[in-house]
C-alpha cells in the first residue's frame, strides 16, 4: 500500500445540500483566468478570451468571471465552489479547445473532491439506527411455518384495521358474549 493518503484530505462524500432535488445550482461560484498577454503557453487562454469567453459568461450568468493578466506566468484556471473549495489547473500550452473543455469540467463539479481521500463509498444524510430493512421485518414468527396462501398472513401487522373490519369484529364479539349468557340462562 503507498503512502500517497497521507498527504490528502480525508473525509465523508458529500452531495452538496440536495442539490436538483428542487433545482440545480451549479456549484462553480468563480471562475478566474490568469494569463500572459505576451508569452507563447497563453496562446490559447488568449484565443478562448478573444473568441469564447463573452458566449460563455452569457450562458452561464451564475458565475463570475475574471480575467487577470500577469507578466511571465504561465496560464491558469482557478475555480472556487460554494463549499469553499478552489480548484487551480495549469493550463500551459493548451488550445481554447482544450480550455473550454476544462471549464466545463470545473463547471460540472462541486469542488475538489478529487483530492480527498474517502473512508467511506457511501453517504446518507439520515443513517438509520435500527440497522438495514428486511422482508420479514414486520412479520410475525408464526408466518414462517404457514404454508401459503392464507388468510392470516395477507394482511402486514404495520397496517391498521379498517373501520368496516373493526365493527365486524365487535359485532362477532357482542353475539359470543350474548350467546354465552344465553347458554349460562339454559344452564339455570
Amino acid at each position: 500500500m503507498s503512502n500517497s493518503h497521507l498527504f490528502l484530505k480525508s473525509g465523508f462524500p458529500r452531495a452538496p445540500l440536495q442539490n436538483g432535488v428542487g433545482r440545480y445550482v451549479c456549484q462553480l461560484q468563480r471562475l478566474t483566468l490568469k494569463f500572459c498577454k505576451n508569452n507563447g503557453s497563453s496562446r490559447g487562454m488568449r484565443d478562448f478570451i478573444e473568441n469564447h469567453l463573452v458566449d460563455f459568461a452569457k450562458e452561464n450568468p451564475g458565475i463570475v468571471v475574471y480575467v487577470k493578466p500577469r507578466r511571465h506566468r504561465a496560464p491558469v484556471l482557478v475555480g472556487e465552489y460554494l463549499n469553499g473549495d478552489r480548484e487551480w489547473l495549469s493550463v500551459r500550452n493548451s488550445t481554447q479547445t482544450e480550455i473550454s473543455k476544462w471549464i466545463d469540467l470545473l463547471k460540472t463539479q462541486n469542488g475538489s473532491s478529487s483530492s480527498l481521500r474517502l473512508r467511506k463509498m457511501w453517504h446518507t444524510d439520515v443513517p438509520s439506527i435500527q440497522g438495514p430493512w428486511t422482508p420479514f421485518l414486520l412479520r410475525s414468527p408464526d408466518a414462517h411455518n404457514q404454508t401459503y396462501p392464507t388468510s392470516e398472513a395477507s394482511q402486514p401487522l404495520d397496517v391498521p384495521q379498517t373501520a368496516t373490519e373493526k365493527l365486524i369484529e365487535l359485532f362477532k364479539q357482542q353475539q359470543l358474549e350474548a350467546d354465552t349468557v344465553l347458554e349460562q340462562k339454559r344452564a339455570e
